[in-house]
């Protein structure tokens, strides 16, 4: 499965439970996650899609670690199976 592909089923499933998940670009700010989760509630994430098997590079590991010191959450999309979790649990947030 393609990233895009995968991310456009991200998108979707955002969707599915009232949220939205827009593109995130930071000029100048390279390595930062590929979207930005915003659930009911006032609940978000940063989510990094790659295609399956992918890992993130050093600078985008690197960006993950400064927004989790900050609070955020941050996950890796790498598998379709792995939406459910992670929609699952920033939900979670919101009980």
């Amino acid at each position: 499965m393609r990233e895009k592909t995968l991310e456009c089923k991200l998108v979707r499933a955002v969707k599915m439970v009232g949220g939205i998940c827009p593109k995130f670009v930071s000029p100048g700010a390279a390595g930062m996650p590929d979207r930005i989760l915003l659930l009911p509630g006032g609940h978000m994430a940063f989510v990094e899609v790659k295609a399956p098997g992918e890992k993130p590079r050093p600078l985008q590991l690197a960006r993950h670690k400064l927004l989790r010191g900050l609070g955020f959450k941050v996950h890796v999309l790498d598998d379709e199976q792995q939406i459910t979790k992670i929609l699952d649990e920033i939900e979670g947030d919101a009980k």
